[in-house]
């Protein structure tokens, strides 16, 4: 009876063990996945910052868009649309002594299994000189096992940084 009895707690620790294990295994996923997320962003500002169009065209998907929500003078909410094709131009265009830095203050992402949204509060400058903050939102999905940028959404402001 005792060997049974010592069979029976074995198979249990046993159990729990691969219980933990395949649980951890998740996370860590979830952990791989939130740093793969993070580095594509990276190498998206790193391409834009040395103005390597190569780098930018790396991270986008090949149908990515890209829009803007701004203020207009007169207060009007507009919608600036760019496909990832100019983005990617406009990114390869030095301009000499021009020098650009965005700054990401923060990432919020979420993962649903091979898609996931990143949240990322900035604030950009030119020279070392503020232009503007918003709010950058990175549409991204799983494919191939790389995380590409499907669509950036971002907002525009040169107030209520803060926030």
């Amino acid at each position: 009876m005792s060997f049974f009895k010592n069979e029976i707690s074995f198979c249990f620790k046993y159990i729990m063990i691969i219980s933990i294990l395949f649980a951890n295994h998740d996370g860590l996923r979830a952990q791989s996945d939130t740093l793969a997320i993070k580095t594509t962003i990276e190498l998206l500002f790193e391409g834009m910052e040395s103005f390597d169009s190569t780098k930018v065209k790396s991270v986008l998907s090949t149908d990515a868009f890209l829009k803007s929500i701004v203020k207009s003078k007169t207060g009007e909410t507009k919608i600036i649309h760019e496909t990832a094709q100019e983005f990617i131009s406009l990114t390869g265009i030095k301009i000499e002594n021009v020098r650009i830095d965005e700054r990401l203050l923060s990432y919020e992402i979420k993962i649903d299994g091979d898609m996931a949204i990143a949240w990322t509060p900035y604030e950009f400058f030119i020279n070392d000189i503020f232009s503007h903050c918003g709010v950058n939102v990175f549409t991204l999905s799983k494919l191939a096992g790389t995380w590409q940028i499907m669509g950036i959404v971002d907002t525009r402001r040169k107030t209520d940084c803060g926030k």
